[in-house]
């Protein structure tokens, strides 16, 4: 990843500085900044002249901190052998935070945050990371500050101690495992770390913008007569970070955005919508915890952005009277956030930026793309501001797959699904790790995280693959929609399954991270509605098998044959036959 010659050099009056994308340092600014600068001229060449006084697109700003500020940190402090040491992330960590930064660039951080007061977004833009081969998503840490402190020193020890937290996460297991996954050598990886104005207003001890979203000009998980090139958009009230942890979101098809989310009634609907949302802490400071990557961020319920004045823009009412959803928030009833007056009644043209967006990053960068961004309603002008945050690429096999009569289920089939992300065959996989269905509690997901892990790190180090097979959403950051495992937990997974309940019925998973890392990985993620006569796994033949490890939770069984596993991206259809 090369540094683009066109960026200027940081000026120390960021705000008032006419320059938004800087760099402090002369090293690489890694992927993620990358796909920012791209951004930002397509914007200024292409799409400046489509903006208005009442919205506007952009690029928060932000300066970079190039990778030989990383370097020098490194090898300064003593750092290097960090990487292969078996230090947990913790300790690791703490050894960064002890370290001192590199003196020749504190002035330029100390004049930066003389001149903010505003929340800073302190972001991880490795040279691996949002790169075609291998893009990396959620890998390394993003830290975000409320810079609100009254004395510039404090604010200036803040913003230090969040640079190193993600400097810090080059180290950590989940991205050294991320790594191992892929043909990169792990001492190759670098990291820039981009600082950048958060997007959203100040309400009250909140700060967060009234829609974040995360659009897709590919979607593997269709629905309707929605076509998989057409796309697929997740948004939320507030930080991203409900969307890209796997949280609920609304989702909706650019080409049909008033197409409503498939769920069989209302009573899904209300149960399946988003009840809290995240922000920066404005308030009282937490607990000092400088390793913890939501130090400074506060999750609360739906109720407080109403008294914020920020739902009407989203949610509609259910109206008991009626037995109907009524778009806005004018009568009482409970909430439900659909964004019906952006998608339906065009309160702001969203969809149509986001269209534009997508058909000319995906024109441009020549594959299918993944993107972030966050909006704004100004409470007093009334102006729209688009915020982009974030572009990588998404890869897929065109591979043309041929499936068996789904309809015809045998004693052979051990998983059928009519709705498949992913594309391809894998072969050659005897192995299954899966959560025992007749025990199966919800309020043990943390322990059942736990045992994967355990047994994931058994067959890595045995080089031995194994198919997953769960309930609810694998790695939502709410553990009561799923197991919440992240990436380097469940490494060795060649294909996974997710499997609902009537106890745990949620839509599926739609977390941008976790899925953009399965689909780089191009490891098929089957979804398995109980409902569905369609849709089947053969627990029988599973309880069958002799168990190789089991624990309370899990079974660990090895088949006599090994099993196929087929999808068909066209169709969105996948079967797992054992042979």
């Amino acid at each position: 990843m090369s540094r683009p010659g066109n960026i200027p050099t940081f000026n120390r009056e960021f705000f008032e500085s006419s320059e938004n994308f800087t760099t402090i340092g002369e090293g690489n600014i890694g992927g993620k900044a990358q796909g920012l600068a791209f951004i930002k001229n397509l914007i200024e060449v292409e799409l400046g002249h489509d903006q208005s006084d009442d919205f506007i697109l952009d690029i928060p700003r932000l300066t970079v901190i190039a990778t030989d500020v990383f370097d020098m940190f490194i090898e300064r402090n003593n750092l290097v052998d960090l990487r292969t040491s078996k230090l947990q992330d913790y300790q690791i960590a703490h050894e960064f935070l002890q370290g001192q930064f590199p003196v020749e660039f504190v002035g330029d951080l100390m004049a930066l945050i003389s001149s903010i007061h505003t929340p800073l977004a302190i972001r991880s833009s490795s040279l691996l990371e949002d790169s075609l081969q291998h893009p990396f998503a959620g890998v390394y840490n993003t830290k975000m500050i409320p810079n609100n402190q009254p004395d510039t020193t404090t604010r200036f020890h803040k913003l230090v101690e969040a640079i190193k937290l993600v400097w810090a996460s080059t180290y950590f297991a989940e991205a050294q495992a991320y790594i191992r996954n892929t043909t990169a050598d792990p001492a190759e990886e670098k990291m820039a770390v981009i600082i950048q104005e958060v997007v959203g207003f100040r309400h009250g001890d909140r700060f967060y913008p009234n829609i974040s979203g995360v659009a897709r000009s590919y979607n593997y998980y269709r629905f309707g007569d929605n076509k998989p090139e057409e796309g697929i958009v997740n948004l939320a009230l507030g930080l991203g970070k409900t969307i890209v942890d796997g949280g609920v979101c609304w989702s909706y098809c650019p080409a049909a955005p008033q197409t409503s989310t498939p769920f069989g009634t209302i009573k899904d609907l209300l149960q399946n919508t988003q009840l809290k949302f995240w922000s920066v802490n404005m308030g009282k400071p937490p607990e000092y915890d400088p390793i913890k990557e939501a130090e400074y961020l506060r999750e609360d319920d739906l109720s407080d952005s109403e008294g914020d004045q920020t739902l009407a823009l989203v949610a509609s009412t259910y109206d008991a009277a009626s037995d109907r959803i009524q778009p806005g928030i004018q009568m009482k009833g409970p909430r439900i956030l659909n964004f019906a007056p952006v998608l339906t009644y065009e309160s702001i043209p969203l969809n149509n930026w986001v269209k534009k967006l997508i058909h000319k990053s995906r024109e441009h960068i020549g594959v299918d793309v993944e993107m972030e961004f966050a909006i704004t309603v100004d409470p007093i002008s009334r102006r729209v501001r688009l915020g982009f945050l974030q572009i990588r690429p998404m890869l897929y096999t065109d591979e043309k797959i041929n499936l068996p009569q789904l309809d015809d289920v045998s004693a052979k089939h051990l998983v059928v699904s009519n709705n498949v992300l992913g594309n391809g065959r894998i072969k050659n996989v005897r192995h299954i790790m899966y959560v025992k269905k007749d025990s199966f509690d919800k309020s043990k997901t943390l322990h059942i995280a736990k045992d994967i892990a355990d047994l994931n790190e058994i067959l890595r180090n045995r080089i031995i693959p194994y198919i997953l097979i769960g309930f609810g959403r694998w790695g939502s950051n709410d553990r009561w929609l799923g197991i919440p495992v992240v990436w380097s937990q469940i490494s060795g997974a060649q294909a996974i399954v997710e499997c609902t309940l009537p106890e745990m019925n949620i839509e599926l998973s739609q977390g941008s991270h976790f899925f953009h890392n399965l689909t780089s990985f191009q490891v098929p993620y089957f979804s398995v509605r109980h409902h569905k006569n369609d849709d089947f796994v053969n627990w029988e033949l599973l309880d069958q098998q002799t168990s190789i490890l089991e624990t309370d939770n899990m079974r660990l069984i090895q088949l006599d044959h090994p099993v196929s596993v087929l999808v068909d991206g066209r169709s969105g259809k996948g079967i797992i036959i054992y042979e």
